[in-house]
């Protein structure tokens, strides 16, 4: 006959743990909102393509988002692709106010020529600059 010897240790009340701190990020190392988002465009594409979800509509249902929400943050992906690289590398503006918001960029979005979205982008930048 074998004996097997544990230690348990048994909790008064509920149990509950005490939620762990969670480590802060200063507001100058954090990312700025537009590039999480577009950054989540880039990798909500490939789960489409990758058939991982169906379509858009099962996507917002995913990410627990409305489908209006979900076509504003796709939107994204049809800026010209040298916006995108420099919209996922913006960096934090000082005392983390975001300089460029995703609402700014809906009208940019909206043009499907790529020479009009460079040049409304230049005038963003040099308006968010000031």
């Amino acid at each position: 006959m074998t004996t097997v010897t544990r230690t348990v240790k048994f909790r008064h009340g509920r149990g509950r743990r005490r939620p762990q701190k969670e480590e802060t990020v200063p507001p100058s190392e954090r990312v700025p909102r537009v590039a999480r988002l577009m950054a989540l465009a880039i990798k909500f594409d490939g789960m489409i393509r990758d058939g991982v979800v169906a379509n858009q509509s099962e996507l917002s249902e995913l990410a627990r988002v409305t489908q209006p929400r979900m076509t504003q943050i796709m939107n994204l992906l049809h800026l010209a692709p040298d916006l995108q690289e420099a919209i996922l590398s913006l960096p934090q503006s000082a005392h983390g106010v975001p300089q460029l918001t995703e609402r700014e960029l809906r009208p940019i979005v909206q043009i499907s020529d790529w020479r009009s979205q460079r040049a409304l982008w230049a005038a963003l930048c040099r308006r968010c600059s000031t």
